[in-house]
């Protein structure tokens, strides 16, 4: 049966009704109670029985004050589902003609330069080594400066850090064969991007040194400040003049140097026991994305793509054998040995629980109820084998209830559960697996509020970039160690077309 329109409503009015028979007017009543049914449980749906996120509950109503599961963790993954709708009727406007401008600056506009010529406070000689013709070793002889530039480099201090202005100076040496060799500045990979003029070089020959570029880096992804905030802070507080170009292009630097970095962790995951997944959504120059997250007790990777499968089988390849702890999305069902994340059931039963329809409210409860206990007996009486079969029985007679419900939503948990039954129940059989998938949505966090702060990415590359660090970042906590000494490490290396360093065990 079609709900009604606004068209059907707009029909309906006092001389409408007047004008029904009574079999009519008692279908039409039916009708508008369904109606009004599906508003007042819409109007109900808070975090606390839905995925709907917190940042989305009525701050005025006295139920929002209530506390939470504990156990029951927002997932950001169920929160692309219901913003889905938003998405899809936004996506139903007639788009606007695309504008022939491109970002950055423009053909003919007047450029910013330095106020203040660069005073070095060092000076770094860079001599070679061996002629680049006959491999000979170049023996101590006179030098001959070629060429130089500066490097604003960051060092810490013992209270705090500086900001110091290098200048590194390039040698030429002539060989006995008569061949001269230049000592140049160290290049690693190009990465190229369609459509843009200039293409990014990880290059030695840089304004801006690594461990300042981490520190750009770390304000930009960990702690979510824009391009103009950055800019912002170093010249206040660094007295450092940077444009928000040099600042993009070091976050860009730092991701993409991580790259290599987060292949290694890709391959460790697969060895992992248990790996928890989820996924929420993402926009990339305002296009649809997804950002999946794959985390362990000592590593997160981070992965912006599409939501199609494939991205899946980048984080877990065939060689992966361990549990995978997830939501109902159907990509995870065709792995055999998998837990469900029995709070996003929890959730919907709490919903189900403040229906209109006393009997669905009822049985909801029910299903309410024989969940939680079974969390709780796993928790605190595990060995009491004769109550947790007693409480698997009371849920699948509750759901099997459910099915026969005359009330959609109660039909549709009921078969949600009875389908993937054998996930639902699988920390029951294993109880060092965990019910819910709390690490996965807990990962997620920070990238949600940087999205609804920043609204995504805007290139391919910017989006490696942002789940490069984000992996690295997050792996390192997750062992105790200092991302930001290990990443500048990594990019100094990289710019100099060398390869990461392994990454830390950590404690």
């Amino acid at each position: 049966m079609a709900q009604l329109d606004k068209n059907d409503l707009v029909q309906m009015n006092e001389d409408y009704f007047k004008s029904l028979k009574k079999e009519r007017l008692v279908e039409v009543a039916k009708n508008l109670h369904i109606l009004a049914t599906d508003l007042w449980e819409k109007e109900q749906k808070n975090s606390q029985n839905s995925s709907q996120p917190p940042s989305l509950d009525n701050p005025y109503s006295s139920k929002q004050k209530q506390k939470p599961e504990s156990f029951s963790s927002e997932s950001e993954s169920a929160e692309a589902k219901t913003e889905q709708k938003q998405l899809n009727e936004s996506s139903e406007k007639p788009e606007k003609k695309k504008s022939p401008r491109k970002p950055g600056k423009q053909p003919g506009a007047k450029g910013f330069g330095r106020k203040q010529p660069l005073k070095a406070e060092a000076i770094i000689p860079h001599y070679p080594h061996q002629c680049s013709a006959c491999n000979q070793n170049l023996a101590e002889s006179e030098n001959q400066r070629y060429m130089g530039h500066y490097v604003l480099e960051l060092e810490p201090e013992l209270n705090g850090f500086r900001i110091v202005c290098q200048l590194h100076h390039y040698y030429r040496k002539t060989c006995n064969c008569g061949h001269c060799t230049d000592a140049k500045p160290g290049e690693g990979k190009v990465f190229v991007v369609e459509g843009r003029t200039r293409d990014l070089k990880l290059t030695e020959y840089v304004l801006v040194g690594p461990t300042l570029g981490t520190f750009i880096a770390s304000l930009g992804v960990r702690y979510r400040m824009s391009r103009s905030k950055i800019q912002e802070f170093l010249n206040d507080w660094a007295q450092t003049e940077l444009s928000t170009g040099t600042i993009d292009r070091c976050i860009r630097e730092a991701g993409i140097a991580c790259v290599p970095v987060v292949e290694e962790l890709v391959e460790q995951l697969q060895i992992a026991d248990i790996l928890h997944l989820d996924e929420t959504h993402w926009y990339e120059s305002g296009k649809l994305h997804w950002l999946w997250v794959a985390v362990t007790t000592k590593t997160a990777v981070f992965r912006i793509g599409s939501r199609r499968k494939e991205e899946l089988s980048y984080l877990v390849k065939e060689a992966f054998l361990g549990w995978l702890v997830t939501d109902g999305y159907a990509a995870y069902r065709s792995h055999p040995k998998r837990q469900r994340c029995v709070a996003h059931l929890i959730r919907k039963a709490v919903a189900i629980t403040g229906v209109i329809d006393q009997k669905a409210a009822q049985i909801g409860q029910w299903i309410l109820d024989d969940l939680r206990e079974l969390i709780a007996t796993i928790a605190y009486k595990k060995e009491d084998t004769r109550l947790i079969r007693k409480l698997q029985v009371r849920l699948r007679r509750a759901c099997h209830l459910g099915k026969k419900a005359d009330h959609q939503k109660l039909q549709a948990l009921a078969k949600e559960i009875f389908n993937d039954w054998d996930a639902v129940v699988a920390f029951v059989y294993h109880p060092e697996l965990p019910p819910t998938n709390n690490e996965a949505e807990r990962a997620l966090r920070h990238a949600v509020i940087a999205r609804r702060i920043g609204f995504g990415t805007r290139t391919s590359e910017g989006s490696w970039a942002y789940s490069s660090l984000l992996s690295v970042i997050e792996t390192c906590r997750l062992r105790e160690i200092n991302p930001w000494t290990y990443i500048a490490e990594v990019l100094a290396l990289a710019r100099q077309g060398l390869a990461p360093p392994p990454f830390p065990i950590g404690s």
